[in-house]
């Protein structure tokens, strides 16, 4: 809830900078001499009601989406050995880590990989594949699941729509702007709104939604460290060292549907200007900063 009410102050108070920042420069009153006539305060409000409203919707969604997409199997009644040794482990973790014992499944899929996720850290998701319990050694797992944990613990699900629900309010409400700016201006259209407008609009919120996405990624491989150093923290630094050295055997096999892939211990590989669309770094630099070497 916390970082819920974080997210409503931060936009409510860039809106009111904003809103200040137009008055003191005008900026209304300089659209209307150039004929555009732009509500920039209603048009803001709209912006961050979407933008806000898509990213909620999301986060909502997130665990009962991760089920449905992967085929999660929630261990409520653990049968098995390993089930409920996976359960008591996320409830030791949990516990070190100060939250609730997440949800804990298992997914069928050949590659390495888990993820974690859910709107709230007390009433989150904690997943794994079979690919995964099958190819590493219990340590390993152990330490695969702190990191989870303490993506749950550190609110990362929740500050990553944060900051996704951020930008797309000033993706969308800029976007809307260069287009009305263009059709007015440009294309002198004086009454509603041209064709030029909606093809500025869509194209302005094209090339601004890639560079939004940047600023989102660079977040996510950030949270991705911290993770990893709350896992070695949880389950030991070599541990958490030899999960991420036996996950570089899977870099190339199937990953998590794209709606997860940001929720995932395990990226795709990308270099030059793909780095920036990379929402894990590279599996050798996180082991670099585990081992102490960046």
């Amino acid at each position: 809830m916390k970082r819920i009410f974080l997210f409503l102050v931060t936009n409510i108070a860039i809106m009111v900078v904003l809103g200040i920042i137009f008055s003191l420069f005008d900026l209304g009153r300089v659209l209307d001499e150039q004929g555009v006539g732009l509500d920039l305060g209603a048009l803001l409000v709209m912006s961050a009601v979407i933008g806000m409203t898509g990213s909620f919707i999301s986060l909502a969604m997130s665990k009962w989406i991760a089920k449905k997409s992967t085929g999660a199997h929630v261990i409520e009644n653990p049968s098995t050995e390993t089930e409920r040794w996976l359960v008591s482990t996320v409830q030791k973790q949990a516990q070190q880590a100060g939250i609730r014992t997440p949800e804990v499944a298992v997914y069928d899929a050949p590659d390495m990989n888990a993820f974690a996720t859910g709107m709230f850290k007390n009433s989150a998701l904690v997943a794994v594949s079979t690919g995964l319990l099958r190819s590493m050694k219990r340590e390993e797992v152990e330490a695969v699941l702190a990191h989870e944990v303490c993506h749950v613990a550190n609110g990362d699900m929740v500050t990553l729509a944060l900051i996704q629900g951020v930008v797309n309010t000033f993706v969308f409400f800029l976007s809307r702007v260069i287009g009305h700016i263009v059709d007015r201006v440009v294309f002198k259209t004086e009454r509603g709104h041209g064709p030029a407008y909606w093809i500025t609009a869509i194209v302005a919120q094209v090339v601004l939604g890639i560079l939004a996405t940047i600023i989102v990624m660079w977040f996510s491989r950030r949270r991705e460290y911290r993770a990893d150093a709350g896992g070695a923290a949880l389950a030991g630094k070599a541990s958490m060292i030899a999960a991420l050295e036996r996950l570089q055997q899977s870099v190339n096999q199937p990953h998590l549907p794209e709606q997860l892939h940001a929720f995932g211990i395990s990226g795709a590989m990308g270099s030059g200007l793909k780095r920036m669309f990379m929402s894990h770094p590279p599996l050798s630099e996180r082991i670099a900063v585990l081992q102490g070497k960046e």
